[in-house]
């Protein structure tokens, strides 16, 4: 038996019934030889882990601006977290790992520079709108490996594209999703605290006595809280997921609409306008990939597709490049 056939048959013995099986994926739109090592959702996780776009990450803004120290959260930080977290409840509820974990990993891979500031400027810019959830989708279906995609498995691409506001086909996309808001609400408190924001004691008793008093006991809570509600339907119960949707709108007063936090995010803003608009209107100077694709989708995707995948630490030097005098110099 081949270690993949192994794990296959594992996975039929030890997963519930509510799990995805890797030997029943729905495949992928180009059909490839089955690997003799990994199963379906192992080789889609190492694909994603390996490519690009997860590599850019690391340069990627979760919440505060380029930050003045090397402890705060980055979009790739982010994505660990949310991973690690997807694949305990996972395996607490005996659903599949693998399949969790791949989608974990790519949920993010469209997010923009600067964090959603940048995406609601692409949105406000593109005539067709853009969300980093569909964008995700895209890097992994079309902009990836040269313009040809990952060619990733059915349900590894549904779990990314469904990650925001949607219910995925697969227990383990919804678990991916909670597994999102229980991580960035926990790290960007502690990102805010580290940042001078507010302390732990600032937020209120009335949250404090159902989730815990710390970084860990909320992340406990949170994740058990979803464990103890089994496969079946995947969620917190009442209790928990009241007193979380009370610490999300503590968060959104003191952190996501505070101007200290924020208070960069408008010049961040102007420079994606900046370059959206330059490009829009000198194709030629988007890279040849991005360029075939502004006749292939349409300049505005072209444009969106290129500042995407765009680092801060780029979006930046691009920005310079572009419009910022340089010294004259005599040769």
């Amino acid at each position: 038996m081949l270690p993949r056939e192994y794990t296959e048959a594992l996975e039929k013995q030890t997963l519930c019934e509510y799990a995805c099986l890797s030997s029943e994926t729905k495949g992928r739109e180009k059909p490839i030889e089955p690997c003799e090592l990994r199963t379906e959702f192992q080789r889609d996780r190492d694909r994603i882990l390996h490519c690009n776009s997860f590599r850019r990450l690391k340069h990627k803004t979760q919440v505060f601006l380029s930050p003045a120290g090397d402890h705060y959260r980055t979009r790739l930080t982010h994505t660990l977290e949310v991973a690690q977290i997807a694949r305990t409840m996972a395996r607490a509820m005996r659903l599949n790992e693998d399949l969790t974990e791949a989608i974990a990993l790519g949920h993010d891979l469209g997010h923009t520079p600067f964090g959603h500031a940048g995406e609601r400027m692409l949105d406000k810019l593109n005539p067709h709108g853009f969300h980093h959830y569909e964008q995700s989708l895209r890097v992994v279906e079309t902009l990836e490996n040269n313009g040809e995609g990952l060619n990733l498995t059915y349900e590894v691409k549904d779990g990314i594209l469904k990650h925001t506001n949607m219910t995925a086909e697969t227990k383990e996309g919804q678990i991916v999703r909670l597994a999102d808001v229980i991580a960035y609400i926990n790290h960007d408190i502690d990102d805010s605290v580290r940042a001078g924001i507010f302390s732990e004691n600032d937020i209120p008793q009335s949250i404090t006595d159902v989730l815990g008093h710390s970084k860990s006991q909320r992340i406990t809570t949170l994740i058990t809280s979803v464990i103890d509600g089994g496969a079946e339907n995947i969620g917190m119960d009442q209790p928990v997921r009241e007193a979380y949707e009370a610490l999300h709108k503590f968060m959104f007063d003191y952190v996501y609409t505070n101007p200290k936090c924020k208070s960069e995010e408008t010049r961040a803003q102007d420079m994606i306008a900046y370059l959206y608009q330059y490009y829009i209107l000198h194709i030629e100077a988007l890279p040849t990939q991005y360029m075939n694709n502004a006749y292939k989708f349409g300049a505005d995707t072209a444009v969106c597709d290129y500042i995407a995948g765009m680092t801060d630490s780029f979006a930046v030097q691009a920005f310079k490049d572009l419009f910022i005098p340089k010294s004259w110099t005599m040769y």
